[in-house]
């Protein structure tokens, strides 16, 4: 789950919202500026599926053993040190069918997911909270992923007409376009505060590549800047969320109770440039 606190509990949004959110960023990517990164369709398809095996462990809000929503927040956004709140070998699990259940549609995407994965496990982590077992076993984790992105590369390149698609250069333009796209969902999702560059400088039609930076407005309005979306206009959003009462739970029986008498809300928000 991804949370924002409310002046009387939570707002709980689903990851797998998120990364659709993400791939409606990725659609209405370009403009005379700022280029959308080729081959696309599997590019859009790895940004939008990116967290699909989020979707059952979802489906059932779990609460830390502090009293908290088990969830990304603001306080994650930049960074990726909150192990101690998790259980790291079934978060590992999701994260590697993550890869596995874009694979399926396209091992194109699925080589982006399993990048975007191994980055998150590794140059966004703090890792410094584990216990020897633990790093051996996000160790092995993640040369597992990087073996599993060298064989989906020979599977793509056998099988694609344009060798340019599968180069190194190539797949690490659509790692960094899909980590600009999720990093903007996750400030969106979280109301994240305070102005912020987005993951990854994005390349021009001028060659260069640009920074682009977000910053919260009032009323769920987001600007984004310099503008990377072909609508030079307002882009209107809506993601659902679980509206749950209370600041502080218990255990998780009281959590389970509080999200089954939780309201089911519809978040708007607006990119404006």
């Amino acid at each position: 789950m991804i949370r924002q606190k409310t002046e009387n509990g939570w707002l709980l949004l689903g990851h797998q919202d998120h990364a659709r959110l993400a791939g409606a960023f990725a659609q209405a990517w370009g403009n005379a500026t700022f280029i959308r990164p080729e081959p696309f369709d599997p590019i859009g398809q790895a940004v939008a599926m990116h967290d699909d095996s989020w979707a059952e462990r979802d489906a059932r809000p779990l609460v830390t053993p502090e009293g908290f929503p088990s969830a990304f927040s603001k306080e994650l956004v930049g960074t990726y040190d909150a192990f101690e709140e998790i259980d790291l070998e079934g978060y590992l699990r999701v994260r590697g069918r993550a890869t596995e259940a874009v694979a399926e549609v396209s091992p194109y995407a699925a080589i982006l997911v399993s990048m975007h994965t191994v980055n998150l496990l590794t140059e966004q982590a703090d890792l410094s909270g584990l216990s020897e077992d633990a790093l051996a076993v996000h160790g092995a984790f993640v040369e597992g992923q990087r073996e599993r992105q060298e064989a989906l590369k020979q599977t793509v390149r056998a099988s694609t007409s344009d060798p340019v698609y599968a180069s190194e250069d190539t797949l690490a333009t659509g790692f960094r376009f899909l980590q600009c796209c999720d990093s903007l969902s996750l400030m969106v999702c979280t109301d994240f505060p305070h102005d912020l560059p987005l993951r990854h400088a994005q390349p021009t039609a001028g060659g260069k590549a640009l920074e682009l930076r977000y910053e919260p407005l009032s009323g769920n309005r987001y600007r984004v800047a310099p503008w990377p979306f072909r609508e030079e206009e307002t882009l209107d959003y809506e993601i659902p969320a679980l509206r749950v009462k209370g600041n502080h739970f218990a255990d998780q029986p009281a959590f389970d109770v509080a999200c089954a008498a939780g309201e089911q809300i519809r978040l708007s928000f607006s990119l404006v440039p």
